[in-house]
């Protein structure tokens, strides 16, 4: 088992979801479970592949980060996968493949999520749970798409409507957001998220007090909708054109405004308390902070943003409640027949699940899309320095507005035209500055103009 770590703790560091960047990992074993054994009909997947999934801790993270790591082996002169897909030879004459990549690991995934059964290893189970909407391609092919940070998507293509299953790399305790919420919405007949076809759950050591069990999310699948675009995409293609956006965006904030609705039903929600206002603008107040030990150059506007914080906390706020929690444009797909689909309900990867899971504001939600408004004209003006200026405002600005009108007009009441909207926003680009600062220095301008705009004219349609 040695030479397995040691294969795999090479191959890591260069995978876009290994979290520590420029730090070798510091692996243990914690498990594994096998597609081919106890699992009934996988059996017959493919005779000449052994499928297993390797559950590691690395625990030069604090706390340890747990992985999950789906291998195909198979004897080293068969094997014709693209370098890249192949992580080592652990021993002499058989070679290990990403099993993503590999059409064994695709075809065995596909069929317990979308068929059911129990695949097992030491203290480690995961169980297919099939989505009682059901439907998956036969004869389907696959392909992983690239680029993702944290997951691996497949999608599935064959003889009926396609699929694409997301395969979590990294591993928390308690059901993933992204399946609980988007099963939550399909399930009151929402027209904006996708079809669930199922998941995978599981059971494994327990990292945190090195005995007994915890269980959690391993994988989802839902309906894949080829030709679409995500909102990121056909925002820039109109504001670039100096295209008239305001419909399209008023109609994302009635479709925003309704997904939080929807959420309020299905999902408990509870009165925002003294201790947790203050809470939240502590946290306003320490990010603005750190923000300013980074790019000094909104120092002069503490005072200002200060002032923004103390109107939100002096005003009524409305219930917490089950949010999306990464709102934005690349989170939204345009579908000719559908209008607006929301996707990956995760939350904010670099949060603790727990915290993820927890009532929080919608107006959270609105703030973050307004910002990716306010990005897609800042990355015009980055990208093209002689576009007239006042075009791209003026472009985000009538979106914005646009945007909180349909949401306004579609959210039961809650006007976000909030002192707490103007206050989120600000805390969002502190965040973006602080990002860009460490990242990208040369986009560090866009929030820094927004936190500037926002101090001094704090209103959502500024």
């Amino acid at each position: 088992m040695d030479s397995t770590l040691a294969c795999l703790a090479a191959w890591m560091p260069r995978q876009r979801w290994y979290a520590a960047k420029g730090r070798p990992p510091s692996l243990r074993l914690v498990s594994w479970w096998d597609l081919t054994l106890g699992s009934g009909d996988l059996e017959d997947v493919d005779a000449g592949a052994r499928i297993r999934t390797f559950l590691v801790a690395d625990e030069g993270a604090l706390p340890a980060v747990l992985y999950q790591i789906p291998v195909v082996e198979r004897a080293t002169e068969t094997v014709d996968a693209d370098p890249d897909h192949v992580i080592g030879s652990p021993v002499p004459g058989t070679t290990f493949i990403d099993g993503p990549f590999d059409p064994a690991y695709a075809r065995a995934l596909l069929r317990l999520i979308s068929l059911g059964g129990t695949a097992d290893g030491p203290q480690t189970t995961a169980i297919g749970r099939p989505a009682s909407s059901g439907g998956v391609p036969e004869h389907a092919t696959s392909r992983v798409i690239s680029g993702e940070q944290s997951n691996t998507s497949l999608i599935f293509e064959g003889d009926g409507a396609p699929v694409i299953c997301k395969v979590y790399r990294q591993l928390h305790a308690g059901l993933n957001p992204d399946i609980e919420l988007q099963e939550a919405l399909a399930g009151t007949g929402s027209p904006h998220v996708p079809r669930p076809v199922g998941s995978i759950e599981g059971t494994w050591p327990d990292l945190a007090t090195a005995h007994g069990t915890v269980h959690g999310s391993l994988a989802c699948a839902q309906e894949f909708l080829p030709g679409v675009e995500d909102a990121w995409r056909v925002a820039l293609r109109a504001a670039a054109r100096g295209d008239d956006f305001r419909d399209a965006a008023r109609a994302l904030g009635t479709a925003t405004a309704e997904v939080h609705l929807a959420l309020a039903e299905c999902f408990p929600t509870r009165t925002a308390t003294t201790a947790g206002r203050e809470a939240t603008a502590a946290t306003w107040e320490r990010r603005f902070a750190i923000a300013m030990a980074e790019v000094p150059d909104i120092a002069d506007q503490r005072d200002a943003a200060a002032e923004v914080y103390r109107r939100a906390l002096d005003v009524p706020w409305p219930p917490l409640q089950r949010i999306h929690g990464d709102f934005h444009l690349g989170q939204v797909l345009h579908s000719p027949d559908r209008g607006w689909i929301m996707v990956d309900f995760e939350g904010e990867p670099l949060r603790p699940m727990a915290e993820r899971t927890q009532p929080d504001l919608a107006l959270r939600d609105v703030a973050g899309m307004l910002r990716s408004f306010d990005y897609v004209a800042g990355s015009l003006r980055l990208d093209d320095p002689d576009r007239s200026v006042d075009a791209v405002r003026s472009w985000a600005r009538d979106a914005r507005r646009a945007f909180v009108d349909g949401y306004a007009a579609s959210a039961g009441g809650l006007d976000p035209r909030h002192p707490l909207l103007a206050a989120l926003e600000l805390d969002k680009a502190v965040y973006e500055a602080i990002y860009e600062a460490r990242n990208r220095p040369t986009w560090v301008a866009i929030p820094l103009r927004a936190i500037a705009r926002l101090v001094e004219r704090p209103a959502p349609v500024a």
